[in-house]
């Protein structure tokens, strides 16, 4: 395990709004900053579980993603896409019919850029 960096992703639907995530596998990591640089265009977007509790990283929302469970993806489910705000709003909700298993897929999804230690 390396040390953790964060991310921070958009989503057209919040503009001027960044979720920030927090990565902790070299391989995860390293997949980040491919698709920062470029140089991954297919696994662009980011999913993971949802932890209900603030993360000091993430200090915008009441919500986080757990670190061991982000990835990215080219094409999901419906059922775990969902816009930054909704989630926050209805997050309530989350975990059964809404975002099943707690598991979010925002595809529209983008990182943005890593931020400093």
């Amino acid at each position: 395990m390396s040390r953790p960096v964060q991310f921070a992703f958009t989503q057209p639907s919040s503009p001027g709004i960044e979720f920030i995530i927090e990565l902790t596998d070299e391989n995860r990591i390293a997949q980040a900053r491919r698709i920062l640089s470029g140089e991954e265009q297919n696994e662009i977007h980011v999913h993971g579980r949802i932890v209900k509790r603030k993360a000091e990283y993430n200090p915008r929302f009441s919500f986080h993603l757990d670190p061991a469970s982000i990835a990215f993806f080219t094409m999901a489910i419906e059922v775990c896409d969902a816009d930054m705000i909704y989630v926050e709003d209805h997050l309530d909700e989350a975990g059964g019919a809404f975002l099943p298993g707690s598991h979010w897929c925002p595809w529209t999804s983008r990182l943005t850029r890593e931020l400093s230690a």
